[in-house]
């Protein structure tokens, strides 16, 4: 009988800690804004949250922000608590990424934790943050990859080199890409003109120039699962990559799925990834390879267009919310197309 007490007890503690777990991350979401020049936060419903009062203020990663002050970039917690000193200079990719920040003081790059403690200093000219246990770094004119130890755990041998995503990372030597594991074993060949990071076990890669060369996609074994045919490709997200067929100066986008069939059907003059399952997408004209006037709606993953009123610029869903503009007035709309803050004034973007 105490047996079966004391494990309703811990079922009942595991339950509790859960919902509180889930209440913590609903309550996390937390959104930028720009309004009269200042920058502050709102939650999903548009509640101001932090006041406008930053030069600049990011989206949160790992319950932390960074933001601007006097020139200078810090971090807020999600009370709006400036937590690390305005300090540092222009960014990289300064916000935190598995426990540490990458940040730049004069020419210097560090990591340092969520108190501000630097962890790690390394000797380089860029550094760029961690990303599943590895940090890219450029020394000379080669690029490398160091753990969490700060050790070199691949040597600067690569001529370009970019974050590891689903266990690879791209980089590039003697004029060609490939990939390489942690260990730094080249896992598909350098041999492709160009090449983007692996999304959803697939990589979208370039076979030829720009101007004539064709897109496809491999397997994380280097395999091709969709072969090399459209103008451009780009990766997949959502289970549908954006693709495009014609030059950069006519042609149309539209999407595919992972068989490589076209979806929705390439009548886009501009097109952007699906997230929270809509995509931005414009049909304003286009003049020698630029939108003239361009507006942009949402289409969901049948190609129907879901919200119709044109934003003066492309933006993306995050977590349920869209930052957009219109009429010069910055607004953040829902799924459905309803504003849920408004700026005040037209004011800077994000």
């Amino acid at each position: 009988m105490k047996s079966l007490t004391f494990k309703i007890r811990v079922l009942s503690l595991i339950f509790i800690g859960l919902i509180c777990q889930f209440s913590a991350e609903a309550q996390d979401v937390l959104y930028p804004f720009a309004d009269k020049g200042k920058y502050g936060y709102i939650n999903k419903s548009g509640k101001v949250m932090i006041p406008a009062q930053f030069e600049f203020a990011d989206k949160f990663y790992e319950g932390m922000a960074v933001v601007k002050q006097g020139g200078k970039r810090g971090f807020i917690d999600a009370t709006g608590k400036m937590v690390i000193p305005a300090q540092y200079d222009s960014k990289i990719d300064g916000y935190f990424s598995e426990g540490l920040a990458c940040v730049k003081q004069g020419a210097k790059y560090t990591y340092i934790d969520k108190t501000g403690k630097i962890i790690l200093e390394p000797k380089c000219e860029h550094a760029y943050k961690f990303s599943e246990g590895m940090a890219r770094m450029q020394v000379g004119l080669k690029f490398a990859y160091i753990d969490k130890t700060g050790n070199v755990a691949i040597k600067p041998e690569y001529d370009g080199g970019f974050d590891f995503k689903e266990g690879l990372a791209r980089v590039k030597k003697n004029g060609k890409w490939g990939f390489v594991d942690k260990t730094g074993k080249a896992v598909v060949d350098f041999k492709y003109d160009e090449a983007f990071e692996f999304s959803e076990g697939m990589a979208n890669v370039r076979v030829g120039n720009e101007t004539t060369g064709k897109w496809g996609y491999i397997d994380k074994t280097g395999k091709i699962v969709i072969e090399p045919q459209f103008d451009k490709a780009f990766t997949f997200s959502d289970g549908l990559a954006c693709i495009r067929v014609g030059d950069y100066k006519t042609g149309k986008f539209g999407y595919i799925d992972k068989t490589g069939k076209v979806v929705i059907n390439p009548v886009y003059t501009g097109a952007y990834f699906f997230s929270d399952g809509l995509a931005c997408v414009s049909t304003s004209p286009l003049v020698n390879g630029s939108l003239k006037d361009a507006k942009w709606q949402y289409i969901d993953k049948n190609g129907k267009l879901v919200i119709t009123r044109g934003s003066d610029f492309f933006a993306d869903f995050y977590k349920g919310l869209a930052y957009v503009r219109y009429d010069n007035v910055f607004t953040y709309i829902d799924k459905t197309g309803k504003a849920v803050w408004t700026a005040s004034a037209a004011g800077p973007g994000m």
